[in-house]
């Protein structure tokens, strides 16, 4: 992602011959200090397709980043709730993967650099939503552009909408526990500029709810996956790789690896979180009337409250397995035959 750029079994057939230890290689290498689908599993999910409260049928909802990998997932769903929903990013357009689909033709899609503007410009953009979603963030090299892009431009996100004076709610995707636990001792130098400035939105997305940390849910992953291409900036697996590797290290015997291992091994045998999952827990949280918002630290805890059903990418891959396996032997049984016949009457003729 950038500052604002964020930007089943039933196709099994492109893992190909992916293994599993690949699978686990990917999110080693890959592991998620995080973002920036749905159509099917969110929606599948219990939330998001139930009928909206009147409350969330009128409540405006700023999604910073909405042009994103998450926070266009998190539009659709609000959107689908009733919601009036802006979604403000750097260029302000709809992303490819729902350029025609219909929900965006219901919100509002704005354009604002939150690293450049100045206050006022940004305050007549962002108005005076009842909650606002921050999927903002960045990955990359640089300690200064990792402290900007995911401290600077949150902390003046949130800071314009409190000035809105209705903010009722505020959302933010943070980072797991875990990976954090690993800036210390596992991760270069200039990682420090990342958690610094996680540190940076998380403080200003409370003092946006007036330091009430009912009215603040912070969701914070490990590694996303979903969408349907593979990608490394930002790390990303699709979505058909990462159900199987969520599936797989939701084992017991996993769990309890993960559990004794340290550092970035403990993390990277942690389950990833589908961004479906991501963007149904931010949806949710941002119209969540309950009057206490969770933190969601990991999958398990974001899975929870979102309603996410459990992945079965796993299950799916080895059941697609086993139908090819059948339709190979099937095949042989007739065709093996067929070629040893021929071969053998090839033989038999050059004796001749």
């Amino acid at each position: 992602t950038s500052s604002l750029r964020m930007s089943s079994g039933k196709t099994i057939k492109r893992m190909g011959n992916m293994t599993l230890m690949k699978s686990l290689h990917a999110l080693l290498l890959a592991f998620s200090l995080q973002t920036g689908m749905l159509p099917s599993v969110a929606l599948q999910s219990g939330w998001g397709s139930s009928p909206a409260s009147s409350l969330r049928m009128s409540s405006e909802v700023t999604v910073f980043g909405g042009g994103g990998f998450a926070g266009s997932r998190v539009c659709k769903l609000l959107v689908a709730q009733g919601a009036s929903v802006t979604s403000i990013s750097k260029s302000g357009t709809v992303p490819k993967w729902c350029k025609d689909e219909p929900w965006t033709k219901e919100m509002e899609w704005k354009s604002a650099d939150l690293l450049s503007v100045e206050e006022y410009s940004l305050d007549e953009v962002v108005g005076s939503p009842d909650a606002i979603v921050s999927c903002v963030g960045v990955v990359g090299t640089d300690r200064n552009v990792l402290l900007k892009g995911n401290g600077d431009a949150n902390v003046a996100a949130f800071n314009s909408a409190k000035r809105g004076g209705k903010l009722k709610r505020a959302v933010y995707i943070s980072v797991g526990s875990e990976v954090d636990a690993c800036k210390e001792n596992w991760l270069p130098e200039f990682f420090q500029g990342y958690f610094e400035g996680k540190i940076l939105a998380e403080k200003a997305a409370l003092d946006a709810v007036g330091g009430d940390e009912k009215k603040l849910c912070l969701v914070k992953p490990s590694f996303i996956y979903g969408g349907s291409e593979f990608g490394l900036f930002p790390p990303r697996v699709n979505y058909e790789y990462g159900s199987a590797v969520e599936e797989l290290l939701f084992f017991p015997p996993f769990k309890a690896l993960a559990d004794i291992t340290p550092g970035l091994i403990k993390v990277a045998l942690r389950p990833p979180v589908c961004v479906d999952s991501v963007a149904a827990a931010c949806a949710k949280a941002a119209t969540d009337d309950s009057g206490v918002l969770p933190t969601l630290d990991g999958t398990e805890e974001i899975n929870g409250y979102s309603g996410q059903p459990k992945s079965t990418g796993l299950t799916d891959a080895l059941e697609w397995g086993k139908e090819k396996a059948i339709e190979f032997y099937d095949w042989a049984k007739v065709e093996v035959p067929k070629a040893v016949d021929a071969i053998q009457a090839k033989v038999d003729e050059t004796k001749k």
